[in-house]
C-alpha cells in the first residue's frame, strides 16, 4: 500500500511539474490584459506604430521588445518613445544612448543590441514588487510598404514567436494616409497559428484585428495590400513586377488549410464535450452508488468507552497486537513501528526468561548492555508468530557471532549488516502473523479485513485515474474550449469522487465488537500510563506491574514519560531499584536501551524499505513568417 501511494505521489509531482514546466519563469511574471497596436500608413511607404500595453507585473525590472533588422524588408526604425499612461496621467520616459540589461527606472533606450537586432526597452523598477501598468511605446518603421507594379503591399509580423507574455486580447487598427475608391480594393489576411484571429478592412481606409486569448512563442502576422493610388511615388522599396496573383494563390493554400483545421478542431470540441460529459456522467453515477453505501454500512462502535484501563488488556497479547489495536488502524503495521515492536518484544522475552538483559560497567564511567541467551528452544517454540519471527532473527544473531551472549551494539550491528530482503520478509512475516491472530481470536472480521483491501486498492487506482484522466481533460479542455468553467467539471467530479470513496472505505467494519473492545482498553492503558501520576489514587500498582507495563509503553513509543511519572510517583525510584529484583526497570532507568535501540532498529527496517480572401475574415496558420518587426518581447 505505501509503494502505491509513493507512486500516487510522483505522479502528481510529474503532472504538475509538466503543467508548470510549460512556463517560463519571465512569462509567469508578465501578463498583458490587452496589446494594442495603432498602426497608421504614411504617403511615402513608412509606417508609424503605437503600441499600448496594459501589464501586469510581478519582480521584473526591464520590459523589451527587439525587431529583426533585415533592410530587404524594411530600412530602419527611429522616433521611439516611450511613457507611462497608468490611469490616465502621462509620464514621459527619459532617452538613453546606452544599452542596459537593467534599464534604469523611467529610462528608455532604442537601439542596435549585441545580437544585430533593433531593442526597444524601458525601466519599470519593480525588481520586487508588482503593479499593474500602462506603458505607450511608439517608433516609425520605414520602408515598411512594398510598391509592386499592381498593388502596394504591408506584410508585417506585429508579434513573433520569441514574444514571450501572454496576451488575454491582442487588437489593431491600421489606417492607410487616404480612403480607397471601393473596399473592394483592400485585400486583407492575417496569420498564426492559433487561428484565433479576425482581420476586416472596417472602412475604407482603415484595417482591424483582433486575437484573443495569445499564448507566448506565437507570431502574429499581418498582410495587406492595397491600390498604389493610396501612397505617392516616394516608396523605398519598388519592386517592377506584379504580385496579386502571387499573394492570392498563397493565401488560397494558407486559407484551404486554416479552414481544415478549423473543422478539425470543432470536431476535437466536440469530442472533448462528449468526453467531458461522459466522465461526468461515469463518476456521477459513482458517487450515487458510493453514498448508497454510506448510508447502508453501519459503524461498530465499542460497547463502552473507557477513560482509563488499569491493567494489560490481554495477557498473551504481543506488543506487535498491541500496536495494532491501539491505532485501531484497518491498514497494515507501518516499517517505522517495527523498531519499537522488536525493542518491546525482547523486553518481554526478558520478562519471561528466554533472554537475560544485564548492565556491565565498562569502566569509561559508561554501561554496556548485554543481551544472554537463557532458552532458546522457547524463543521458537513461542504461540505469537511475530514474536517468534523476532525469537528466530535474535538467535540468528547469537549464532552468527558464535556465542550465547552478545551487546545490544553487536546486535544493532548484525541488524545493519543483514540483507534488505531479510528485513522485508521479518517486517512481512510480523505484519500478517498480527493480522493472522487477530482474526483467528475473533478481534478483526476476516471478510470485511479483505473487502477494506480489496476497496483499498480500488481506491487508490481509483484516485490516480480519476486525478491524472481529470488533469488531462482539463488541460485538453481549456486548450481546445478554453472556457474554465466547462474544464473543471471533470475536476470537481473527480475530487468528489475521491472523498465519498474515501468515507465508504472508513465505514467498513473491520473489528469485531469484541476488538473494538479492546481496542479501547489499549487505549485506556496507554492514557492510564502517560497521565496515573495525576490522578489521586490511593492505589498505584506494584512495580512489579509496571516493568509488565513498560513492554507496552516501549511498543507505544512513551516509555520516557512513563519514566518520568514513576519517578514523581516513587520519588526515591532512581535509588531504591535494584538490578536483581527488577532488571528490566533498572534497565530503563539507568540505560537509554528503549530510545537508541528503537531508533536504531526503525533505522535500520526504513532504509531496507527505502532501498528497494477580399475583404476579411479569420486568420490562417500560414504566412512567410518574415524574421521582422515583432520578433522578442518580455522582461528581465
Amino acid at each position: 500500500m505505501k509503494k502505491i501511494k509513493k507512486v500516487i505521489i510522483s505522479l502528481i509531482f510529474l503532472l504538475l511539474f509538466i503543467i508548470l514546466g510549460n512556463k517560463s519563469d519571465a512569462a509567469s511574471n508578465l501578463y498583458l490584459n490587452n496589446l494594442k497596436f495603432n498602426t497608421k500608413i504614411l504617403e511615402n511607404g513608412d509606417m508609424e506604430v503605437t503600441e499600448t500595453w496594459n501589464i501586469n507585473i510581478k519582480d521584473t525590472n526591464t520590459l523589451f521588445k527587439t525587431f529583426k533588422t533585415d533592410e530587404k524588408k524594411y530600412t530602419g526604425i527611429k522616433d521611439v518613445k516611450v511613457e507611462e499612461i497608468t490611469n490616465g496621467i502621462n509620464k514621459d520616459f527619459t532617452e538613453t544612448s546606452k544599452l542596459m540589461y537593467h534599464v534604469t527606472k523611467d529610462c528608455y533606450y532604442g537601439l542596435i543590441n549585441n545580437d544585430n537586432n533593433f531593442e526597444i526597452a524601458w525601466g519599470v523598477g519593480l525588481d520586487d514588487g508588482s503593479d499593474t501598468r500602462v506603458y505607450e511605446i511608439s517608433y516609425l518603421v520605414e520602408g515598411a510598404v512594398s510598391s509592386y507594379s499592381d498593388y502596394n503591399e504591408l506584410y508585417w509580423q506585429f508579434v513573433g514567436e520569441d514574444f514571450e507574455i501572454d496576451a488575454k486580447n491582442i487588437v489593431g487598427t491600421i489606417t492607410l494616409p487616404s480612403k480607397v475608391e471601393n473596399k473592394d480594393e483592400l485585400r486583407v489576411w492575417g496569420h498564426t497559428q492559433g487561428l484565433n484571429g479576425e482581420i476586416y478592412a472596417t472602412d475604407l481606409d482603415k484595417i482591424e484585428f483582433t486575437i484573443n486569448n495569445f499564448k507566448s512563442g506565437v507570431y502574429v502576422e499581418i498582410r495587406t495590400l492595397f491600390p498604389k493610388y493610396v501612397l505617392n511615388n516616394n516608396i523605398t522599396r519598388t519592386y517592377n513586377y506584379s504580385i496579386l496573383n502571387t499573394v492570392l494563390e498563397e493565401e488560397k493554400v494558407w486559407a484551404e488549410e486554416a479552414n481544415r483545421l478549423r473543422d478539425q478542431k470543432k470536431l476535437y470540441e466536440i469530442g472533448v464535450y462528449i468526453a467531458v460529459a461522459l466522465i461526468s456522467i461515469l463518476l456521477f453515477l459513482n458517487i450515487i452508488r458510493k453514498i448508497k453505501v454510506i448510508r447502508n454500512r453501519k459503524i461498530n462502535k465499542p460497547t463502552e468507552d473507557i477513560i482509563y484501563f488499569r491493567e494489560t488488556p490481554r495477557k498473551d497479547a504481543s506488543p506487535g497486537e498491541a500496536i495494532y489495536l491501539l491505532r485501531k488502524t484497518k491498514t497494515d503495521i507501518q516499517p517505522n513501528d517495527i523498531g519499537k515492536i522488536f525493542s518491546a518484544t525482547l523486553l518481554k522475552f526478558a520478562l519471561e526468561k528466554y533472554i537475560e538483559i544485564e548492565v556491565q560497567n565498562n569502566g569509561h564511567k559508561k554501561e554496556d548492555i548485554y543481551i544472554n541467551l537463557l532458552n532458546q528452544d522457547g524463543l521458537t517454540n513461542l504461540e505469537n508468530k511475530d514474536e517468534k519471527t523476532i525469537g528466530k532473527f535474535l538467535i540468528s544473531a547469537f549464532e552468527k557471532n558464535k556465542t550465547t551472549k552478545i551487546t545490544v551494539k553487536e546486535l544493532e550491528g548484525f541488524i545493519k549488516k543483514t540483507s534488505s530482503v531479510k528485513l522485508l520478509n521479518m517486517q512481512e512475516d510480523i505484519r500478517n502473523s498480527v493480522k493472522d491472530k487477530l482474526i483467528d481470536i475473533k478481534l478483526i472480521d476476516e471478510k470485511n479485513k479483505k473487502q477494506y483491501e480489496k476497496e483499498s486498492i480500488e481506491q487508490v487506482f481509483s484516485v490516480v485515474a480519476t486525478f491524472v484522466f481529470g488533469m488531462l481533460v482539463f488541460m485538453l479542455t481549456m486548450e481546445v474550449i478554453g472556457k474554465i468553467a466547462i474544464s473543471l467539471i471533470p475536476i470537481v467530479m473527480a475530487i468528489i469522487n475521491i472523498v465519498v470513496t474515501g468515507i465508504a472505505l472508513y465505514k467498513i467494519n473491520v473489528f469485531t465488537k469484541e476488538g473494538l473492545n479492546e481496542c479501547e482498553k489499549w487505549k485506556g492503558l496507554k492514557k492510564y500510563m502517560e497521565e496515573f501520576s495525576l490522578l489521586n489514587e490511593k492505589e498505584i500498582p506494584e512495580i512489579a506491574i509496571w516493568e509488565e507495563f513498560l513492554v507496552y509503553a516501549t511498543a507505544f513509543g512513551i516509555a520516557d514519560k512513563v519514566l518520568k511519572q514513576l519517578k514523581i510517583v516513587y520519588p526515591d525510584i532512581d535509588n531504591n531499584i535494584n538490578i536483581s529484583t527488577y532488571p528490566y526497570m533498572y534497565l530503563m532507568i539507568h540505560t537509554d536501551f528503549s530510545n537508541s535501540f528503537s531508533n536504531a532498529i526503525s533505522s535500520s527496517m526504513s532504509s531496507a524499505y527505502s532501498s528497494t480572401s477580399g475583404g476579411g475574415g479569420g486568420f490562417s496558420g500560414g504566412g512567410r513568417r518574415w524574421p521582422v518587426a515583432g520578433g522578442g518581447g518580455g522582461g528581465r
